[in-house]
């Protein structure tokens, strides 16, 4: 038996990550081992394709954006660290958490988890959602359980909703404030870690 601290060392950048992430030593060894079995081929990349082995995400009505939020415009490949940063979102928030000379907000920050989820919703990357953008996230939801015409009206109740300025999109501040009392941490978090 070797101790995490030891099977660590072959993990990449594992004390950045480590300081990075909050995620503790035996979650990210187990994130490691993980990357390792979805990089089948060994070249210490992952394709979109690989994430298929991913149950959960293949069942997931949107498990094709969640894939894509690992793989910015123009990037085919992700390497550990930023599999790990990713999954980083995903973490519990903890309250009392003080980052030593953080600049930044963790990932895992109720902002960092919005960030996250409006990235889902902001198909072209022009930071806002429009309509157009929401109803295609609401079809791959709801696929067939709901009408066309019942999508078109949450969409519409959606935007009129949550865009303050009446400019027909949705903002990421005005997404922000429209989930002001929704448990993100609940809905955004990975459980698997424990």
């Amino acid at each position: 038996m070797g101790s995490t601290s030891s099977s660590r060392n072959h993990v990449p950048n594992a004390q950045e990550l480590l300081q990075e992430t909050g995620f503790s030593a035996a979650h990210l060894l187990r994130l490691y081992e993980r990357f390792e079995f979805l990089d089948r081929d060994g070249r210490g990349q992952l394709r979109p394709d690989d994430f298929e082995a991913v149950r959960e995400l293949a069942m997931n009505p949107i498990g094709g954006r969640i894939i894509g939020a690992f793989f910015p415009p123009g990037q085919e490949t992700v390497d550990f660290p930023t599999f790990v940063r990713i999954l980083a979102h995903f973490r519990p928030t903890e309250k009392n958490r003080a980052r030593d000379g953080a600049q930044t907000e963790p990932a895992n920050s109720r902002t960092g988890k919005l960030k996250f989820a409006f990235q889902l919703y902001d198909l072209d990357r022009d930071g806002k959602i429009s309509r157009a953008e929401l109803l295609q996230v609401l079809r791959a939801m709801m696929g067939i359980e709901v009408t066309e015409e019942q999508l078109q009206s949450i969409a519409e109740r959606a935007i009129q909703e949550a865009d303050l300025d009446r400019d027909d999109a949705i903002s990421f501040d005005e997404f922000r404030k429209s989930l002001e009392k929704v448990n993100i941490d609940h809905k955004m978090s990975i459980r698997f870690l424990k």
